[in-house]
């Protein structure tokens, strides 16, 4: 697989030359600075590709687009959105026009990845990104105060989540919206609990198909470009994998995937197989996923994450958790050598390691939470022994 890191942009305080010491090649990056819906200009496309090549002796590329963005008005079928699909498809043809073909993308309605704790401190002060499900209920009922929304919560929860509450301080609430705020890196919407409340109220009658007829309508619209400039699309799923807060999530198992595969059945529309963000699913059967839809996987992020009875989760290390990461990375790999044989120009999967736990002397410097350097160097690490003992035990071509 094409060894590949996230990358923030001049701003992140994790350098280009630390991915090439964790033996990436790869940059997986966006143009964080344009608001959503705007284009992405060839100019500011290749002032993004000079700064990744300004050092020749890292050989580094930018191969895929994580990501660009799809505006909120697209998901809620808001008012007339032919100047945003017109400039999303501007961007694609720039974006193909500097060389990079890879689009990853997800359809979450306004937030993405959602956590409660940043920097969950481990046994020797390493930290680890964390869903605590008590402290998503105090927020969703006793924050937020959603209607019907301890419908939404187990009773242990609801308990707990208000033991919690009322010994919480107004900094302890503070810090809570802000770790559920974190989870989007790049956008420039921040809510605070009004806020929230009053874009909450925008999708109040949105339902799971009326969300998946929106996603539907922005595949037809985008994806006869991406065949016709030879792009992949590759569509992350929900993390976590479960209706937050009320709103609809539409690609949470292997179903939504197939449902996706058949709403636009073309080469571009494919998926971003993600361990971590599947793996949290209760039902989830990552492996199996992975076996079911790999000709249309497009792009790889490898975690792992270890869950709890109550629907806690943590970011485990990447050979850890509840996936069988060599049973899936075998998936992948195989996969790769079907395409190889299939004389695909593009056999090779990009992947990531996706997260990792803030270790060393990483620790206290202020990278996004779950993209500390030194933690997914050692994820990466890890994962190209699996690859590399693959490749020589089974013959599949890395």
């Amino acid at each position: 697989m094409e060894q590949s890191f996230r990358w923030f942009g001049p701003k992140d305080v994790v350098p280009l030359e630390a991915l090439r010491h964790a033996g990436a090649s790869g940059v997986v990056t966006s143009l964080h600075q344009i608001p959503y819906g705007e284009v992405w200009s060839v100019d500011a496309i290749k002032a993004r590709q000079a700064i990744i090549a300004a050092d020749p002796s890292l050989d580094l590329t930018w191969n895929v687009v994580e990501s660009l963005p799809i505006h909120e008005r697209v998901k809620m079928g808001e008012g007339d959105l032919s100047a945003i699909y017109n400039n999303y498809r501007a961007s694609m043809k720039n974006l193909a026009a500097c060389g990079v073909r890879v689009i990853c993308y997800n359809f979450m309605p306004v937030i993405d990845w959602t956590r409660t704790e940043l920097r969950h401190v481990l046994p020797g002060g390493r930290t680890a990104l964390r869903f605590n499900a008590h402290e998503f209920a105090a927020f969703d009922v006793y924050m937020l105060k959603r209607p019907g929304a301890e419908a939404d919560h187990t009773p242990e929860a609801l308990k707990k989540g208000k033991a919690w509450f009322d010994a919480s301080s107004e900094s302890d609430r503070d810090a809570l919206l802000s770790n559920i705020m974190a989870g989007l890196p790049g956008a420039f919407d921040r809510y605070d609990i009004e806020g929230l409340r009053k874009v909450l109220a925008r999708y109040r009658e949105m339902s799971k198909e009326g969300l998946r007829e929106r996603l539907k309508e922005w595949l037809d619209q985008v994806m006869p470009l991406a065949d016709e400039l030879g792009m992949a699309f590759a569509m992350h799923p929900d993390d976590p994998p479960r209706p937050l807060m009320g709103l609809p999530r539409i690609m949470s198992n292997g179903e939504d995937y197939q449902w996706l595969i058949k709403a636009h059945d073309s080469p571009a529309n494919g998926a971003c197989l993600c361990s971590g963000s599947l793996g949290a699913g209760v039902a989830n059967d990552v492996v199996q996923i992975a076996r079911d839809i790999a000709p249309r996987i497009n792009f790889v992020h490898l975690r792992n994450v270890a869950k709890e009875p109550d629907g806690s989760f943590m970011e485990a290390d990447h050979l850890a958790g509840d996936t069988d990461m060599v049973d899936l990375v075998e998936v992948m790999l195989t996969e790769q050598k079907r395409r190889k044989e299939a004389g695909d120009p593009h056999w090779r999967l990009p992947m990531r390691p996706d997260h990792g736990h803030e270790l060393l002397d990483d620790v206290g410097k202020g990278a996004f939470p779950g993209y500390s350097a030194i933690g997914r160097l050692k994820g990466l690490a890890e994962l190209r022994g699996v690859m590399t003992a693959l490749a020589r035990v089974k013959g599949l071509p890395m």
